[in-house]
């Protein structure tokens, strides 16, 4: 159940005729990236420029008429933060070149393009979580998805005087680097020994709490601690709609609390950085809901902070963290907002 962020990446872009792509970024100024269209290949040393890259090279297999194009980038979310900042510049990118070249821009076909460019063309086997938030949401919503079915459903996520604050533990990781095509592997032979149970169980998904405790002895610990993390949270996940659809932000806040004990002690994702974040943000007055946010092993913290104790908590927080860990804790003071879309009037700062 995500939510986009009023932060984001910004592309201007100019089309060309002469087959030639040239990238910039105001984010990576000493870093463009250039190529022919007949190099649509990933390269190393190009780095961020691979996502447009790859999204390009999709776009062209769908026979959209791109001959080249001039874009520049600038980005206000944190690179490799686990803020979803490949899934942000992938839709821009798919929704920009789409609408000047008049593809299609349904922005869920889209999000399974950008998909396709990151399990193919990067090398990650990512799902759809972050491209349908960044394609599909909307202000003061949080999308509620089935991910088998893509059933989804609108979620009014209020949050009246509190604030959202992104902890950049400015420890980097990166998604391909990360233990995330490990985790996919373990739950798939969680979910294979369970099936031996019920061949109708098609994902864990599929299994409640009551019947992952009866049979978990089939499974070893590690299979047995993943999959529980993944049952336990799909349970979270439809407690928090509950509650938001009775604006108890309350009990959503101890959801995000447990949901992240979970990825601790379960799922194995978080690491010494994220947690001492955790640790004490969780006890920060004002502070109703904390968890990390993305892959994990690094990247940031999500809480929901009451904006009267904002100074106070981010105060505490750096002084604390710093102690731990060694590290300057960055923070990002957001809101909801709106998925991938032309700006027309609004002016970037």
């Amino acid at each position: 159940m995500p939510t986009a962020l009023s932060l984001g990446t910004y592309m201007l872009v100019r089309l060309r005729q002469d087959g030639k792509y040239q990238l910039r970024s105001l984010n990576f100024k000493d870093h463009p990236v250039n190529f022919d269209e007949e190099q649509l290949v990933f390269k190393k040393e190009d780095d961020w420029g691979n996502y447009p890259k790859g999204i390009i090279k999709e776009l062209m297999k769908e026979s959209a008429s791109l001959k080249g194009a001039d874009i520049l980038y600038y980005g206000t979310i944190p690179n490799a933060a686990g803020l979803s900042s490949s899934a942000s510049i992938g839709m821009v990118t798919a929704f920009g070149l789409a609408s000047l070249v008049g593809h299609p821009t349904d922005r869920q076909a889209l999000a399974f393009l950008c998909q396709r460019m990151e399990n193919h063309f990067i090398g990650v086997n990512t799902g759809i979580l972050d491209q349908f938030a960044v394609g599909l949401c909307e202000k003061d919503y949080a999308l509620f998805l089935n991910c088998d079915t893509l059933e989804k459903e609108k979620v009014a996520l209020k949050l009246g005087n509190y604030k959202l604050v992104i902890t950049n533990t400015n420890k980097r990781r990166g998604l391909a680097d990360s233990k995330y095509n490990e985790r996919l592997q373990e739950c798939r032979e969680a979910l294979k020994v369970l099936q031996e149970v019920n061949p109708a169980w098609k994902t864990l998904s599929d299994i409640s709490i009551e019947a992952f405790e009866r049979h978990q002895s089939r499974l070893a610990s590690i299979p047995k601690a993943r999959a529980r993390h993944v049952i336990t949270e799909n349970a979270r996940v439809l407690d928090a709609v509950k509650a938001l659809k009775v604006s108890d932000l309350k009990t959503f806040g101890e959801l995000m609390k447990q949901s992240h004990r979970s990825l601790r002690d379960d799922y194995e994702v978080t690491g010494q950085e994220l947690d001492a974040l955790f640790d004490t943000q969780r006890q920060m007055a004002g502070c109703i809901g904390t968890r990390m946010t993305g892959a994990g092993f690094g990247g940031c913290t999500i809480s929901i902070v009451d904006a009267n104790t904002l100074d106070v908590f981010k105060e505490t927080v750096s002084r604390k963290y710093n102690q731990q860990t060694g590290l300057e804790a960055t923070f990002y003071i957001c809101e909801t907002g709106n998925g991938v879309r032309e700006i027309t009037e609004e002016v970037v700062s």
